[in-house]
């Protein structure tokens, strides 16, 4: 009998995590689902047979205890899936608001990198796996109606492009997910927005399986772009300019 792949998987009560975990227990995976939201999380891992693990990805400590908790119940660790995320982190004119900005960086951003911190060591006991990290269109356009979402989002691209190289010779791959206005939580505060404008809206489903087929793959240090009526695929970044 194969034994089963063991994946964690943060930002898991809810909207993209949620809907992952889904398609990953249906093909046999272990799961442990890590959120601050516990009464939400708490259901969807019963409904999947999941671990869940209340965890705040700005505390080092809690991606530390979501790590240790699929070792301890399932042996190992072949998938970290960083997802946690929010939108917003103010206005950068008179109406600042430090500690939203703060916020913002903090969940989108140092929520990867202790991430992948924890991760690392279960991933090469077990010779290798995957990380991906939800990032966003935002991080490979501009978004001047939210230039700290766009920020912490061009910096977990800008990272797992460097750590996609870093780690390919232990057999860990590093990638991000780029979906572009995908109908979660998230999305709320702008929904009507974009349907009043004809703009249209990612269905999750979508993201799905633009995650799976970056597992398919062989590739690391991509983003992988997703967006309506596309085929996703990694993102081609241009050269930049070498000296003469």
């Amino acid at each position: 009998m194969t034994e089963s792949r063991v994946a964690v998987i943060t930002g898991g009560s809810n909207g993209i995590g949620a809907a992952v975990a889904r398609r990953l227990a249906g093909d046999g995976w272990r799961l442990v689902l890590a959120d601050v939201d516990a009464e939400r999380g708490r259901q969807v891992a019963a409904e999947l047979d999941a671990t869940f693990v209340r965890c705040d990805v700005r505390e080092p400590a809690d991606s530390a205890a979501a790590v240790a908790a699929a070792v301890d119940a399932h042996g190992g660790l072949d998938l970290a899936f960083l997802n946690a995320g929010v939108a917003g982190g103010g206005d950068l004119g008179e109406d600042f608001d430090p500690a939203a900005y703060r916020r913002a960086m903090s969940i989108n951003l140092d929520g990867v990198v202790y991430g992948v911190h924890a991760a690392l060591p279960a991933l090469r006991a077990r010779g290798g796996g995957d990380i991906v990290a939800t990032a966003s269109m935002a991080g490979l356009t501009a978004t001047p109606f939210d230039p700290v979402y766009g920020a912490n989002k061009a910096a977990v691209v800008g990272l797992v492009r460097a750590l996609g190289p870093t780690y390919a010779g232990e057999g860990i791959r590093v990638n991000a997910l780029c979906p572009s206005f995908a109908d979660t939580d998230i999305l709320v505060p702008l929904k009507d927005q974009l349907e009043s404008t004809g703009f249209p809206i990612l269905a999750v489903s979508d993201v799905v399986d633009a995650f799976l087929a970056i597992l398919a793959g062989d590739g690391t240090g991509e983003a992988w772009f997703v967006v309506p009526g596309r085929e996703s695929a990694p993102f081609k970044f241009r050269g930049v300019p070498g000296p003469r």
